[in-house]
């Protein structure tokens, strides 16, 4: 499977000192999310590779956030659902495009009860090549505005927000990350290592304290034995929001492993470049 859904780890490398591996990532440890951060959905579309899905947050009522490797090269109309609970076990109940090299439809997407939109990937998105210029972050625009499923569509954070930061204080800050990934558990039977498991399949919640803020990137730790943290993001989380307090300041980005321990990788979204992106999306 390609990079953009993070199934499979690929070859790790170093860029200015970032560590750089699987586009990012159901969570590993986590919290089912319930009714906590509603506007949070998953995506699903079509690219050349076939079908795949990503997590995103609804900022407005046309436009939902995500990242640019879930946008990038989408065919057809995105799949858009806020449904906390998807599917306990297999199969998951989405539909399947009637010609796949064209992908969804808007009447397709419509039949099955979900919303549709059309994927744009930011300009300068780099996939993965220039951690000076990432910018791995894409929306998909609502054929029909929705209003927020909670209090009020989640705010995007300020400019700076994350350098305002001291770097002694990193490792000491929380981050909240949302989405659908893959949650990673010892399997029922056979060897009883930890490894992603695709079902059930519900939006979950971790914190996750910080480890490398760069000006493109935040990196935060995630392992669940952390006593400072409760476990990070995994395949299926990507695109997903990331919170400081109630503030959304990245977006899941890549992990580091295969088995989704260590470091995750998140794209500031609190950032010039990626701030006038979006606001000509009205963001």
């Amino acid at each position: 499977m390609r990079k953009r859904i993070l199934a499979a780890a690929i070859a790790l490398a170093a860029f200015a000192g970032l560590a750089v591996g699987t586009p990012a990532a159901a969570s590993t440890g986590g919290t089912p999310d319930g009714t906590k951060h509603p506007d949070v959905g998953l995506i699903l579309f079509y690219d050349a590779d076939g079908r795949f899905r990503c997590s995103a947050t609804l900022v407005s009522p046309t436009v939902v956030l995500t990242a640019a490797h879930c946008t990038s090269g989408t065919l057809g109309k995105t799949l858009v659902t806020f449904d906390s609970v998807i599917a306990e076990q297999p199969p998951a109940p989405f539909p399947v495009a009637a010609d796949p090299s064209a992908g969804f439809t808007a009447a397709e997407i419509a039949a099955a009860g979900y919303y549709s939109g059309t994927a744009y990937t930011h300009p300068d998105y780099s996939d993965f090549t220039d951690t000076a210029n990432w910018n791995d972050v894409g929306v998909i625009v609502l054929d029909q505005p929705l209003p927020s499923f909670g209090a009020g569509y989640p705010q995007l954070a300020p400019v700076g927000t994350l350098d305002a930061i001291k770097k002694s204080d990193l490792s000491k800050t929380l981050f909240t990350a949302v989405g659908y990934g893959t949650e990673v558990r010892k399997p029922e039977s056979g060897p009883q290592k930890p490894q992603p498991m695709s079902y059930p399949l519900i939006r979950r919640f971790v914190d996750m304290p910080g480890q490398k803020l760069t000006p493109q990137i935040l990196q935060t730790n995630g392992n669940p034995n952390d006593t400072r943290g409760t476990g990070g993001t995994c395949f299926g989380d990507s695109g997903g929001p990331v919170f400081l307090g109630d503030r959304l300041v990245a977006v899941t980005s890549y992990g580091y492993t295969d088995n989704c321990r260590y470091l995750g990788g998140y794209q500031r979204v609190d950032i010039p470049v990626v701030d006038a992106w979006l606001a000509g999306f009205g963001v």
